[in-house]
């Protein structure tokens, strides 16, 4: 069954439109990243599942039910706000029993329901110290407990991960992955880091200006983009204009190019962008393709990048150590592509 379901739903702050009728259908227990840039409208649309923002137009849906105009607290969702809003006056199992306190429950049942919230997330032996006596890693558990303190119906994450470094943000990712899937909650997320996205979610909700602009799981998302926004925001992609003649013909920097039968056509004839990412460059021998000079390397330790410069246009390869091309800085080369690695968006 579908668990949440936005239809139409909108909001106007004067004359900006930060969500702009947004519909869609959340499978229940899944694990959604709602993706894009700064401004984009994703923090707003989930506060708007959360009831923290009245709806301008459209409505939420949670399993056929109708809460648009439910209070915050009567929606039975948790929310984990991307600045935690941890209470430093309270010890750790104090914060993660405040939902339940507030909500009239006995004592004893609190300190039951977070003792297992706790040892669940791995925080059973800090339950009674202070939140600024723990690590960020430590409050992000904390917050996490917290918001799973109701067993909600669904679960919202505001940028959960941002303030952590590199190494701890990625072990959390995999922590937080793994405590959605063994709880089965349905989970939404928003973060502007694409990694995040496509190692996390099992749908990927992809915005620009108030819109969405794709869903899709990770590997659609990326592999398959609906627009040139897609494609470039998602990972690294080589956006190269030409004109489209057919279905299977384009025009590329003077030279007419046959698609193969695995590469995507999504424009109409006429002026188009065709989409490359960096793994489906192939180098070879000068004159064998599109003419390039190697313009900077840079090894990354699980890979190797080549920069090239086509007729002053930057083309970006990838290619794992096994696979590293001889050329080396300043060589001239011949660029081709992997065949099904073509996507041709419009312009």
């Amino acid at each position: 069954m579908t668990e949440l379901s936005l239809d139409g739903l909108t909001k106007r702050f004067g004359t900006l439109t930060a969500v702009d009728d947004v519909t869609l259908d959340i499978t229940d227990g899944s694990f959604v990243c709602l993706l894009g840039p700064s401004g984009c409208g994703k923090t707003t649309l989930l506060r708007l599942l959360a009831g923290l923002e009245p709806a301008s137009a459209g409505r939420v849906l949670v399993a056929g039910r109708d809460i648009t105009d439910t209070p915050t607290h009567r929606r039975d969702f948790g929310m984990v706000f991307q600045s935690l809003a941890l209470f430093p006056h309270l010890t750790v199992w104090q914060n993660v029993a405040y939902p339940l306190k507030i909500r009239g429950r006995p004592r004893a049942e609190c300190r039951k329901r977070a003792d297992e919230l706790l040892d669940l997330v791995q925080l059973s032996g800090v339950a009674d110290r202070r939140i600024h006596q723990l690590s960020g890693g430590q409050r992000q558990r904390v917050a996490i407990a917290r918001g799973l303190a109701i067993d909600p119906q669904v679960f919202l994450l505001d940028e959960p991960l941002s303030a952590l470094d590199a190494n701890l943000r990625e072990h959390m990712q995999v922590e937080l992955r793994q405590l959605q899937q063994r709880l089965g909650v349905t989970t939404v997320v928003v973060t502007h880091d694409q990694k995040e996205a496509l190692t996390m979610a099992d749908t990927v909700i992809v915005m620009q200006e108030g819109r969405v602009q794709q869903v899709g799981t990770p590997m659609e998302v990326y592999r398959d983009p609906a627009n040139a926004f897609v494609a470039g925001f998602i990972g690294t992609s080589n956006l190269m204009p030409c004109t489209l003649h057919d279905d299977r013909t384009l025009a590329l920097s003077g030279q007419t190019v046959t698609l193969d039968p695995e590469d995507r056509v999504k424009a109409a004839p006429g002026p188009a962008v065709l989409s490359i990412r960096p793994e489906d460059v192939r180098l070879g021998d000068a004159g064998d393709g599109l003419p390039a000079r190697v313009a900077f390397i840079r090894d990354l330790g699980e890979s190797v990048q080549f920069v090239l410069d086509h007729d002053g246009q930057t083309i970006t390869a990838l290619f794992s150590p096994q696979a590293r091309p001889a050329a080396t800085l300043g060589d001239r080369v011949g660029v081709s592509f992997a065949p099904g690695g073509r996507v041709v968006l419009p312009a």
